[in-house]
């Protein structure tokens, strides 16, 4: 939902109710990720895009119904020899699409979390999409982390506002308190994704389907070395989504002007700045940190701290292999052992064949992506089977088929 965010605010705000399709599950190749939300509004005009093309027609007329009469649905779209090229999804993947409509009645919640997401402060809609009983389906709990210094509320979703930790509610409260803990850990990893419990919210049990968006801050990307890659691998990572910092001791070059899309510019020695970001726990599963200076007095210290960082996601270091067979040995003079160095990607990257800056920060980002997504960095045209990955090279969905 975030792409279309401002708009739906815009009309929220002026009072004009607005049709929400949102993707709340994927299996096999489809072709966009659960988040994704197109919007119908008042005028009829689609905002956003849940399939890429496939659906939205289907998904656009699902919304104008919703529109007149105030009911949600939830809709599966896939694939057959019938309609592959109708309503469905030509690429063989299969999606569930929720549509509800949303004004201030249905969600008066809106303007504070557009402003949470807007501040990066972490928020998550916890939404109920499936349920035995149609009166649950559309309501909401609004969740934020329990230590956002935010309010004293219970947590148990009494239905207050104002910034409290939890606000809205779901139906109960057993089945709020379930939702928050369960929201509050996927706000924490940074992930979207469908839960499912009993009526009453029932950990084992089955009928309830509530889908958790969550609006984590920008995950990190932190390049340390001040030289002409980093300016390219910045702009490429805020292109990914990342929020950059560049590190540097030298005053010299470690200037704004010289890192235009990097949204810090920090002149420190870059084992001390690790250290502090880590101590501020300013650092999580999602941070990507990339060593580019290739001199061992600035790389030898800061990667003796990013490899003793469980919680870092990605640790790369560009030098020559020769660069990289010295830069181990003191590394291990250093004490890290095995399992230490074996999360060092050196030299950095996929092989791309890459020569300039720009086509060495592709092949950072492409060994970012892989890793993250649990991609091989082949070419697709030589291999079999699914096209998309789930992180850590999980299939998306629950299993083969769809539930």
């Amino acid at each position: 939902m975030r792409e279309v965010l401002p708009e739906l605010v815009r009309w929220w705000r002026a009072g004009e109710p607005v049709a929400a399709g949102t993707v709340v599950a994927t299996w096999r190749s489809a072709p966009r990720p659960a988040g994704a939300t197109m919007l119908v509004g008042p005028d009829g005009e689609a905002v956003g895009s849940v399939s890429g093309g496939c659906v939205e027609g289907a998904v656009y007329t699902l919304g104008e119904e919703v529109l007149a009469d105030g009911r949600p649905r939830l809709e599966r779209y896939g694939v057959s020899d019938d309609d592959a090229f109708a309503v469905g999804l030509t690429c063989g993947g299969i999606l569930d699409v929720f549509v509800e409509k949303i004004d201030a009645d249905t969600f008066p919640e809106l303007a504070e979390v557009a402003a949470d997401v807007e501040a990066g402060r972490p928020v998550a809609i916890a939404t109920v999409i499936a349920h035995p009983s149609p009166e649950w389906i559309g309501r909401r709990l609004v969740v934020r982390p329990d230590d956002d210094g935010r309010g004293d509320d219970d947590g148990r979703g009494d239905g207050s506002s104002g910034g409290s930790m939890t606000s809205g509610g779901l139906g109960s409260p057993r089945a709020d308190a379930a939702v928050t803990d369960d929201a509050r850990g996927l706000l924490a990893a940074g992930r979207t994704d469908t839960l499912t419990y009993g009526p009453d919210g029932e950990r084992r049990g089955d009928g309830m389907r509530v889908f958790v968006s969550s609006f984590a801050p920008r995950p990190r990307m932190i390049v340390f070395g001040a030289i002409d890659f980093a300016a390219s691998v910045a702009h490429l990572g805020t292109f990914l989504g990342y929020r950059v910092t560049v590190c540097d001791a030298r005053p010299v070059f470690a200037t704004a002007s010289r890192f235009p899309s990097a949204d810090e510019v920090v002149v420190d020695w870059p084992h001390r700045y690790l250290s502090a970001e880590r101590d501020a726990g300013r650092l999580d599963s999602r941070t990507v940190v990339c060593v580019l200076t290739h001199d061992p007095k600035f790389d030898v210290p800061v990667l003796e701290v990013a490899l003793r960082l469980p919680e870092v996601a990605y640790v790369g270091a560009m030098g020559s292999r020769r660069t990289h067979d010295d830069r181990l040995a003191r590394l291990r003079e250093a004490g890290l052992n095995s399992a230490e160095l074996a999360r060092l990607a050196s030299p950095i990257g996929l092989d791309l064949g890459a020569r300039t800056p720009e086509e060495t920060a592709v092949s950072i980002a492409a060994e970012i992506i892989a890793q993250h997504w649990g991609g091989h960095g082949d070419r697709l045209a030589d291999r079999a089977g699914p096209i998309h990955h789930h992180e850590h090279g999980v299939p998306e969905g629950t299993g083969t088929t769809p539930p």
